[in-house]
């Protein structure tokens, strides 16, 4: 009885720390850049894009194609470090769980 206990308080404390991090990454912004910085996209640790700066000098018609490459570009790069930046932080909350390898958070 004792064991079902201490997994009930381990298991709402692990609740209190995943809602503790999911408000820090609801805050959390990363950038991504493409192009050696010409386009910079902003997004949330929950990947909703914050803002986009395109440098002016790329603002010609016939660049059109190359600066929506950039933006693809950026953005996907923004992606993958707050992905990553959830990823460390998920390891943090679960960290001395019996969790098998290879199992994400969240499902």
């Amino acid at each position: 009885m004792k064991d079902i206990m201490g997994m009930m308080k381990a298991a709402s404390e692990m609740k209190g720390k995943m809602e503790a991090m999911q408000a820090e990454l609801a805050e959390l912004v990363v950038e991504g850049r493409s192009g050696g910085g010409m386009v910079t996209v902003a997004l949330s640790g929950k990947g909703e894009m914050k803002g986009l700066k395109i440098d002016p000098g790329l603002l010609k018609p016939e660049d059109a194609e190359m600066v929506e490459d950039l933006i693809v570009a950026a953005f996907n790069d923004a992606k993958g470090k707050s992905e990553a930046e959830m990823q460390r932080k998920m390891s943090e909350v679960t960290a001395g769980l019996p969790i098998p390898p290879g199992m994400k958070f969240p499902f």
